[in-house]
């Protein structure tokens, strides 16, 4: 956004030097990019007179003149038509840099006769885009800057340029009353009226605007006038000067009109030339397949759905971005119909990306205009029209209501200190919003409508401090720890979840953070795929559903890494899984994969393939991490991913599964590209219960302090008895004196007959107050044998 100081003085009254304008600017948010002052690039040219211009001798178009300059008499050869004597000019004496020819000028012969300088145009100087002769001054000394005989004769032509960044939530710092209503707020000057426009309105339109059903989301508010009998010739200096000046050409006084409130009030607007529009003006969206050339003379093709402003012979104008060549303004235009609209900021986004059109409208569309501003800035551009052009214009045309956009939130005046850090007086935060066009009644405070970025309490606060200057941040030391221990700030659920990390990183996996997303066949696999978890909008075909279980990411990833030549794989991964798409409708879980060798090969054997024990192991030792009883079952049953009688599932009662570990299933492998076997582990932290003791301190160590008694036995049952069952049976005989139970040695078949096996276990007792009698061991010894024949219907091996 640029615009130079005398602009920003038609809206601001203010003794500010540039300097000072931009360090404000740049404090309160509108980033100064570059300040230009041509003065400075005029500094180096100084006054002549020229005394005398005679002919050059070999070149009828030349003159050999002499000027006299600050330096004394100079000999300059000129080609200007009107390069005579008697008049005072603009001398660009050897070493200047002229800017208009880029080039330094240095002594030289043209034609055999020396010339020491030149004499410059206005174009040459990058004044104006004259260039039919020298510069001639009405007034002037010789040897007088000419940079400070234009500030005192002329001072457009020395404006300084300023340029700021504009962020997107800023659309209102787009136009320079904007900007001047910021500068005055923060005091570099008083905001002055803004003008209201007062026309003649003289007959009906003799057309009519309407917006069809299908565009009234994009365009709620579409009107204009027509403005009969105009004259559009080449806009006043002053207009020219201004437009130039931000990088703008001049083009004739109908659009230099329009270009000017773009940038002035950040209201876009279009005329169309009458002659050429055909019956009444509508908004509506296009078919599909229609072509428009534009004003920038290239050819466009519509798509369906976007916006365009059309008569009766088709699209004359693509909505908010650009008009049609066919009814522009040209020389000859002598009854024009100047629109303004409201135009929705996602619709002109997408039709201008599709397009890969860009204007300064669009920029503006896009970000967000005052849309309660569009009819008066439809009649102050009217007036400025009337008043340039001449013509008379008619009764306003309207379709459509301005859109509501009025709002109001709370101000806490005490937020200012607990949000920026700042101590700013309710008044002074009450004059802040004020002077920024807010209205305060009471505690509430109502939004302007230029300020879309403002949607909430918080969004006043920054207001104040941006205001207020967040320069004025002080940096103040820490406060002093409270004595005491602080309270915890993590949650049981999130201490479980780091012990668990620590846990499985110890036991030698690497750790994955996969995307919450898989493919849907992934999802299908492992029991999703429904409607409630397929995302509408996903990030790839890839991963368009929420993921159900956290193995198709790990798979993936041993699948990829595989690919890559690594076989042997321990992964790992700690996150959430969805049961459904409503909020709360997910758990966290903790899961592992291994597959290949438990290590690299070695010569003595070391090295073996993993198996369900290992996964077994892992999830017993992340069980025991984050706090889980000892004694759990072991249940078949699981999901169908799991090879069915592979797998087991550690739980507290038939409907409380803490983990489930085993083999996965050969079918679910092939499908998700693993080569081989492979194990893992599930585990629930949510469904571990919680320990009875909250404290923080560990029981206190008991030792025994008695001899430890070990008998072995062995059992005769049926081959489809699990060892746990023996092993818990056995467990239960002597609670308090039997400390441990474990299985030594399993035989299957053989002389035990088909269908049979052995299972011999060691039961350790341990003694708590009397070192055990014989009488005491073999009454243990026979509640055993009397539990684990009940409980399994076997027999002691003898």
């Amino acid at each position: 956004m640029k615009f130079t100081l005398t602009w920003l003085k038609d809206h601001l009254d203010t003794t500010a030097s540039v300097d000072e304008i931009a360090e404000a600017l740049t404090d309160l948010g509108l980033e100064v990019e570059a300040v230009s002052n041509p003065a400075d690039m005029l500094s180096g040219f100084r006054l002549g007179h020229v005394e005398s211009a005679e002919k050059h001798p070999d070149a009828d178009r030349l003159r050999v003149c002499q000027v006299r300059t600050a330096d004394g008499m100079s000999q300059i050869i000129c080609g200007a038509p009107n390069a005579r004597a008697g008049i005072t000019v603009v001398v660009a004496s050897p070493g200047s840099y002229v800017p208009g020819i880029d080039t330094t000028i240095q002594v030289g012969k043209i034609r055999g006769i020396e010339s020491h300088g030149m004499m410059a145009s206005e174009r040459e100087l990058e004044l104006s885009e004259e260039h039919d002769g020298i510069i001639e001054l009405a007034s002037g000394e010789v040897g007088q800057s000419f940079a400070d005989w234009l500030a005192q004769n002329d001072p457009a032509k020395v404006d300084p340029v300023i340029e700021i960044a504009i962020t997107p939530n800023r659309p209102d710092a787009l136009g320079v009353r904007g900007i001047a209503r910021d500068l005055a707020a923060r005091g570099l000057g008083t905001l002055k009226p803004a003008p209201e426009p007062r026309i003649a309105q003289e007959g009906p339109a003799g057309l009519d605007v309407t917006i069809g059903e299908d565009a009234r989301e994009g365009c709620p508010l579409f009107a204009g006038r027509v403005i009969r009998g105009v004259t559009n010739g080449p806009s006043p200096e002053w207009l020219q000067s201004r437009l130039r000046a931000i990088g703008l050409r001049p083009i004739s006084a109908l659009v230099d009109i329009t270009n000017f409130f773009t940038f002035d009030r950040n209201r876009p607007l279009h005329v169309f030339d009458m002659a050429h529009v055909k019956g009444d003006l509508g908004i509506g969206l296009s078919s599909g397949g229609e072509t428009i050339e534009a004003l920038d003379e290239k050819s466009y093709t519509l798509a369906p759905g976007m916006m365009v402003i059309r008569d009766d012979a088709g699209p004359q104008s693509i909505a908010g971005i650009m008009g049609g060549a066919a009814t522009g303004v040209s020389e000859g235009t002598t009854d024009v119909f100047l629109e303004s609209a409201w135009w929705d900021p996602v619709s002109i986004a997408r039709t201008g990306r599709a397009l890969k059109l860009n204007s300064d409208a669009r920029y503006r569309f896009e970000r967000g205009v005052d849309p309660e501003f569009t009819l008066p800035g439809l009649d102050l551009a009217a007036a400025m029209i009337l008043d340039l052009c001449g013509g008379t214009a008619s009764e306003l045309v309207q379709a459509g209501e301005v859109p509501q956009t009025a709002r109001s939130y709370p101000l806490d005046t005490g937020r200012v200190q607990s949000l920026v850090g700042m101590e700013i007086a309710p008044e002074r935060q009450h004059a802040a919003l004020e002077a920024l066009g807010f209205t305060i009644d009471g505690d509430m405070v109502q939004v302007p409508s230029w300020r879309p970025d403002v949607q909430g309490s918080a969004d006043l606060v920054e207001e104040v401090a941006r205001i207020a200057s967040l320069t004025r941040l002080e940096g103040r030391p820490l406060e002093r720890a409270r004595a005491g221990v602080s309270a915890p700030v993590l949650t049981a659920a999130q201490k479980r979840e780091q012990m668990a990390r620590r846990t499985v990183a110890a036991l030698g996996y690497n750790e994955c953070v996969t995307y919450s997303f898989v493919d849907a066949a992934s999802a299908e696999l492992f029991g999703g795929g429904e409607p409630a978890r397929r995302l509408e909008n996903p990030i790839s075909r890839e991963l368009g559903h929420m993921r159900p279980h956290l193995l198709p990411g790990l798979l993936q990833a041993a699948a990829r890494n595989q690919a890559r030549g690594a076989g042997d794989l321990a992964l790992f991964e700690v996150g959430p899984v969805f049961s459904g798409g409503e909020p709360g409708e997910q758990q966290v879980q903790i899961a592992g994969l291994l597959c290949g060798r438990t290590g690299p090969k070695d010569v003595h054997g070391a090295a073996r393939a993993v198996d369900i024990y290992d996964a077994k192991a892992d999830a017993e030792a992340v069980l025991a991490a984050i706090g889980a009883p000892a004694k759990m079952q072991i249940m078949r049953g699981g999901e169908g991913w799991w090879h069915p009688g592979r797998h087991g599932i550690l739980c507290l009662g038939p409907k409380k599964r803490l983990a489930v570990f085993g083999e996965l299933h050969p079918a679910v492998l092939r499908q998700m590209g693993i080569k081989g076997s492979a194990v893992a582990f599930v585990v629930s932290p949510e469904e571990v219960p919680a320990p009875r003791n909250q404290s923080a301190t560990r029981p206190a160590l008991v030792l025994g302090d008695l001899q430890a008694v070990e008998r072995d036995f062995a059992f005769v049952v049926d081959d489809r008895v699990e060892a746990l069952t023996l092993v818990n049976a056995a467990a239960g005989a002597d609670k308090a004196l039997i400390e441990e139970v474990r299985v030594f040695d399993e035989f299957v078949g053989g002389v035990l007959g088909e269908g049979r096996k052995s299972l011999a276990i060691t039961v350790r007792l341990q003694p708590r107050e009397d070192t055990l009698t014989e009488a005491q061991i073999e009454a243990v010894s026979g509640k055993i044998v009397e539990k684990v024949t009940k409980a399994t219907g076997g027999t002691l091996r003898g």
